[in-house]
């Protein structure tokens, strides 16, 4: 036995434990968990992305205040050109969509068609006088005689007879529910003008310009405006309760300033100064219409009660406007291309300038737009809006409640059932009222603007424009 192994006072001295080399999962533990991490992070955007985008398609296509909503926020942040190119590409994909699932769909009808003419036998148009005991009585601006009137269009006829649906091209009579013994002052149809696109639709409404009267309001943001002239002036942004009695219907107004700064002229104030080559639906003090380029209009400027501009004249004195037979023709969207498949409306009238025709339409083109208006019978053309949440056109009937409701031409159209009465809109736009229970107000409203003279300036001003106020 050694010295060291006898000493009871030595320590005892433990070998080191032997390092263990890494393993080779320790060594790849981290690349493989972030590799999972993204894998779950990629398979649930997949899945929560298109959710959204989903759920905001259809929140836009079924809540009215959303489309606008998204649009104008999109373009505060983003900017206005790249919200146009992301709407038309939404819109250029769900083309695609609707061509690859709705291709072997046939054209459908919305309402029943008391009958159905033969191609080619359509009835002449009557605007002629009828017998007092069936028609109602209206009297032209500045007579005291009624007139007895009657009012029927001319059928049109399918726009296309091989690709249509039952009742394409027949005007069918809308009756106001309040008097339904009285002849019809309005009348609608449907047409299919896009015969590669089945589910394309044109719902065009004709209107007797002599007992109706077209009545513009202003909203409440829009139409914009710098002029120091329109800042005192009230907007009232819906329609007058006194009004309601005399109500038919309404439609939308035009593009936003934003948007081509269109002219706007109203109650002897100028909005938007007319731009020349802008087509324009011009309402004259005498109760005649017009809607042409504005500078075969402006020497008539003097004499206009309102106008409201849009972009170039589709059809003017029964030609259509040439850029239209261009391919992608920026004209008639704002910025978005002409040949963008999209929600659009329109307004025409007939050749003897008795007859307006309203169109508002389901994915359709700016040509198609423009040969349906024209082959229901506008001679002149000019498109009013795009997009989805826009165009709409509505009559009024009253509830169980007493108050009036708006009803949509057709369904898929979706609105507040307050528009245009209840609450105020944001945007301008036209309401349908008989002629002869609007018309001291149309006087009225005459006498307070200045005195017509043969001068060809914007319009001045009405000295009588009320003090702002911050209405309901």
């Amino acid at each position: 036995m050694s010295e060291q192994a006898a000493d009871p006072h030595a320590t005892a001295t433990l070998p080191p434990k032997p390092i263990s080399p890494p393993t080779l999962t320790s060594v790849t533990d981290k690349p493989q968990k972030r590799r999972y991490r993204g894998k779950i992070g990629l398979i649930a955007a997949c899945v929560v992305i298109p959710a959204l985008v989903a759920g905001l398609w259809i929140a836009v296509h079924s809540i009215p205040w959303m489309g606008p909503l998204v649009a104008n926020s999109l373009r505060a942040t983003i900017g206005k050109d790249n919200v146009t190119r992301l709407e038309d590409f939404v819109y250029a994909v769900e083309d695609r969509v609707n061509r690859a699932l709705k291709s072997g769909d046939r054209p459908r009808t919305y309402w029943k068609v008391p009958h159905k003419s033969a191609p080619g036998s359509a009835q002449a148009a009557v605007l002629a006088p009828a017998s007092a005991a069936s028609a109602p009585t209206t009297a032209p601006l500045g007579t005291t005689e009624p007139t007895v009137l009657s009012f029927q269009p001319k059928d049109p006829g399918p726009a296309h007879p091989q690709w249509s649906a039952e009742g394409d091209g027949q005007w069918v009579p809308m009756l106001d529910p309040r008097r339904p013994k009285e002849p019809a002052r309005m009348y609608k149809t449907l047409l299919h003008a896009d015969n590669s696109r089945s589910w394309s639709e044109l719902f065009v409404v004709a209107v007797d310009l002599r007992q109706v009267a077209v009545m513009p309001v202003m909203g409440y943001q829009e139409p914009r405006t710098e002029k120091p002239e329109a800042a005192g002036y009230t907007r009232l942004a819906k329609i007058p309760p006194e009004h309601y009695d005399a109500l038919l219907g309404a439609f939308n107004g035009g593009f936003m300033a934003e948007h081509g700064g269109y002219g706007v002229y109203f109650d002897g104030i100028t909005f938007l100064d007319p731009k020349d080559e802008a087509c324009t639906m011009v309402a004259f003090r005498d109760g005649s219409y017009a809607v042409a380029s504005w500078n075969k209009l402006k020497d008539r400027l003097p004499n206009m009660l309102w106008f409201r501009q849009a972009p170039a004249c589709m059809y003017e004195d029964g030609e259509m406007h040439p850029f239209l037979k261009v391919h992608h023709a920026k004209k008639w969207g704002a910025t978005l291309d002409g040949n963008t498949v999209i929600r659009r409306s329109a307004v025409g009238l007939s050749a003897d300038g008795q007859i307006l025709y309203v169109g508002i339409s389901n994915h359709t083109t700016a040509k198609v737009m423009a040969s349906g208006m024209h082959h229901a019978g506008a001679c002149h053309v000019a498109q009013m809006d795009v997009n989805w949440s826009y165009p709409k056109f509505v009559t009024y009937e009253p509830g169980k409640d007493g108050q009036l409701y708006p009803i949509a031409l057709a369904e898929g159209f979706e609105f507040s059932n307050k528009l245009y009465l209840r609450e105020r809109s944001m945007r301008d736009f036209f309401y349908l009222a008989r002629r002869e229970m609007v018309q001291a107000d149309l006087e009225r409203q005459i006498t307070k603007l200045p005195a017509p003279a043969s001068s060809t300036a914007v319009p001045p001003t009405s000295s009588t424009s009320p003090p702002a106020t911050d209405l309901p």
